[in-house]
């Protein structure tokens, strides 16, 4: 049928508005690290070099205390993707999958019109609820990708969502330049043990998060080169701590925070700081709402837009964690932890207490040379071999004068209705989340892949990619 004037006008204007509305979308760029402990990077006081990721929290906001709910890797990638805490999307053990018919920031966004990709390290499941264009080179972002999307983002008018997840500083440890850290330089942290064999892995862990930096810098370039950087808001985090003792795998703020640094020109003031507690499941219904949409009832997050624009330093009074050792590399047949920080204490309980704490840390050349120095008759060696690997019932700590997490107070009688009122807390939200402790804790291998989380098709996502693990 052939098209009158107007008609064709309308249809012009109509293209023109919804060509507009695209622009005035933000895009969204997420980076993320794999292992790596938020207070390593050098715009937290750490010993890395990371000039890139320095330079960025001087054009935008560095969160001070922002924290994920596992500190493991395949449950704190579907806690950032789902904005659900572990036991509600059933993600919650490693190597997992969320349950059937929960919902994604790819559904999220596509419904807003977005492109939603993912490049780099995958360890979620199924693809039904994760259907992400999905680039990357050996479990790491594919930056020939990541080109492409920008150009084909910008040429279309088409906003885009990208989340570029590297697999670095994880083990071995093979990537950078450790000689730009010498051994003998290196600051260790107070709860770890003096030997050559730490030194060794400091060193090379170093240089790997330095490479990380790199990879961060060449995905800002990117943006640069297409002219995309005002309109995109990025994202810079750590992701869980590192895989020495005392960080991944536990519950103390070492394993469970993470940095991050968001930089949106225009809207973020540059070099702000805020000490705001935020956590992994409040990234969706920020990105949901900085695209216009409402956030869904059904996320336990909530949007960081009123802290991103100054317009508070507050945003939650607690932060929770699980950690689900059953199913892990080494583990005992099972070790839950669950745990709630305020603003002051943490408060972290051992569902198994009697059981011997151990994980593919206690078998690494570091824990097993400080397993050596405490036969060799080495007090401090010995003393935190035994707090590794055994742990009280409970525990409390005063996360503002003992950051690092060593002095329990849980059994002070000066702390009980601190104990109590924290307790209380926890107990709600495990509630809340239809976490049963134990109970959960057995029925975590129903919650691995080869427990029904379903295999990935071969072949290729969309644009052609291959899919990894």
């Amino acid at each position: 049928m052939k098209m009158t004037s107007w008609r064709i006008g309308f249809a012009i204007l109509l293209m023109a508005g919804a060509a507009a509305a695209a622009e005035d979308k933000p895009n969204f760029v997420f980076i993320n690290a794999d292992d790596l402990t938020h207070r390593e990077l050098g715009c937290y006081g750490g010993q890395a070099k990371t000039p890139n990721i320095d330079r960025l929290a001087t054009e935008g906001m560095r969160f001070t205390r922002c924290f994920q709910a596992a500190p493991m890797c395949s449950p704190t990638r579907h806690n950032i993707y789902t904005g659900l805490y572990p036991v509600k999307s059933g993600a919650y053990p490693n190597h997992t999958f969320a349950k059937k018919g929960t919902k994604s920031v790819c559904h999220y966004l596509g419904d807003l019109g977005y492109r939603v990709a993912l490049s780099g390290k995958r360890h979620i499941a199924p693809d039904e609820v994760f259907p992400f264009e999905y680039s990357g080179k050996d479990n790491n972002p594919d930056m020939e990708a990541i080109d492409r999307l920008m150009a084909e983002s910008k040429e279309a008018g088409t906003p885009f969502c990208l989340f570029a997840c590297s697999n670095e500083p994880h083990t071995p440890w093979n990537k950078g330049d450790p000689s730009a850290y010498p051994e003998e330089e290196i600051e260790l942290p107070p709860y770890h043990v003096d030997t050559p064999e730490t030194r060794d892995g400091w060193a090379r862990y170093l240089a790997e998060i330095t490479y990380y930096d790199g990879q961060v810098g060449q995905i800002l370039d990117l943006l640069e080169k297409h002219g995309l950087a005002e309109n995109t808001m990025v994202v810079v985090t750590s992701e869980q701590g590192n895989s020495m003792p005392f960080a991944k795998w536990t519950l103390y703020d070492s394993g469970l925070q993470t940095a991050l640094i968001v930089r949106w020109p225009g809207r973020v003031e540059p070099g702000s700081v805020t000490d705001a507690m935020v956590e992994y499941v409040d990234v969706v219904p920020t990105f949901v709402e900085a695209a216009g949409g409402m956030p869904a009832p059904v996320l336990d997050g909530k949007s960081l837009l009123p802290v991103l624009r100054g317009e508070t330093d507050h945003h939650k009074d607690f932060v929770y964690g699980i950690q689900t050792t059953r199913g892990t590399i080494n583990c005992p047949e099972y070790f839950g932890i669950r745990s709630v920080r305020s603003d002051r204490y943490k408060l972290i309980v051992n569902l198994t207490p009697e059981v011997t704490f151990t994980n593919a840390c206690t078998q690494s050349p570091e824990f097993l040379s400080w397993v050596e120095k405490a036969k060799a008759g080495d007090a401090d060696a010995a003393e935190k071999v035994r707090r590794y690997q055994h742990r009280p019932p409970v525990e409390l700590y005063d996360v503002r004068a003992d950051p690092f997490e060593w002095d329990n107070l849980a059994e002070k009688p000066e702390h009980v209705e601190t104990v109590t009122r924290l307790r209380e807390k926890l107990d709600a939200w495990m509630e809340s989340q239809g976490d049963e402790g134990q109970a959960t804790e057995l029925a975590a291998h129903e919650h691995q892949k080869r427990g029904g989380g379903g295999k990935k098709k071969k072949g290729a996502g969309p644009k052609g990619g291959k899919k990894k693990r």
